[in-house]
């Protein structure tokens, strides 16, 4: 077994126990705060993160820990975890399921090597290390076959954040033109694991949070899709990032003319 196998493992048994966490406080009901960005924080969010880092602390003591609500950084680690204890905290919140954990290994060139995405709701687990391939409860999934817009089924998660300063010119009237079915979610890290199993056929992402595409950026590929950001380049997963566009691969550069063309600014980007 390599490295990267216990690893893998590791993070699998971990992300089950973040999904009991979730679906006890879905079942109670999950105690919720404000964040300074107007984003909604939950107890089960804090609870899993601090699972997250106490579990690494012990069991990867020399990694880095990047979590959406608390981490612990070494400069000059070999690898990083980046965690999203919850994706999608919004909708659990009001207790619609369809929130997921979701954790990656960044090497130190900032590429995700290791990624694990766990649905406790549908007991669905996504996992794929890089050049093994990428499962859903052990079977293994590959992307859609659709090669243009016309008719491909597209996830956006482009949100306005005042605090970032995100703004930008939707583009859902133009795919919608050029026959494109567009839908909001609210889990990015779910629709680009459909991504990756051909349920969809894109996500678009437009935050700077490494947490929410770090999983997908091993994922996907490894499903026969691509990520990249919003412009079409590659990026790090270990710091802020610059959006994401999520697809199976077949028609990525006419996303990127969309993403290129809608105006978009952030103080992140």
């Amino acid at each position: 077994m390599t490295t990267l196998d216990k690893q893998l493992d590791l993070a699998k048994d971990i992300a089950r126990q973040a999904g009991k966490i979730m679906t006890s406080y879905f079942r109670d009901g999950a105690p919720t705060n404000t964040k300074d960005d107007g984003t909604v924080v939950t107890s089960a969010d804090i609870e899993i993160n601090q699972l997250v880092i106490d579990s690494f602390t012990k069991e990867t003591p020399e990694y880095s820990i990047w979590g959406e609500e608390k981490s612990v950084i070494h400069r000059g680690a070999e690898f990083t975890w980046v965690c999203d204890p919850i994706d999608g905290t919004a909708p659990f919140a009001k207790k619609i399921p369809i929130s997921t954990f979701s954790l990656a290994l960044v090497n130190g060139q900032g590429v995700s090597v290791l990624g694990v995405v766990y649905d406790p709701f549908t007991d669905r687990l996504f996992e794929a290390v890089k050049s093994q391939g990428a499962f859903m409860n052990n079977e293994s999934i590959r992307v859609s076959k659709v090669d243009s817009l016309r008719g491909a089924s597209i996830d956006q998660e482009l949100w306005v954040n005042n605090v970032e300063g995100v703004s930008f010119e939707d583009p859902r009237g133009r795919f919608a033109i050029l026959g494109a079915q567009v839908s909001v979610q609210c889990s990015a890290v779910l629709t680009g694991c459909l991504t990756a199993s051909g349920a969809f056929d894109a996500m678009l992402f437009g935050q700077s949070k490494p947490e929410d595409i770090a999983a997908l950026a091993v994922i996907v590929p490894e499903a026969g899709g691509k990520v990249t950001d919003l412009y079409g380049n590659k990026q790090r997963y270990d710091q802020k990032i610059q959006g994401a566009v999520v697809s199976n691969g077949l028609f990525h550069d006419q996303l990127i003319e969309i993403t290129n063309s809608m105006n978009y600014k952030s103080l992140n980007l």
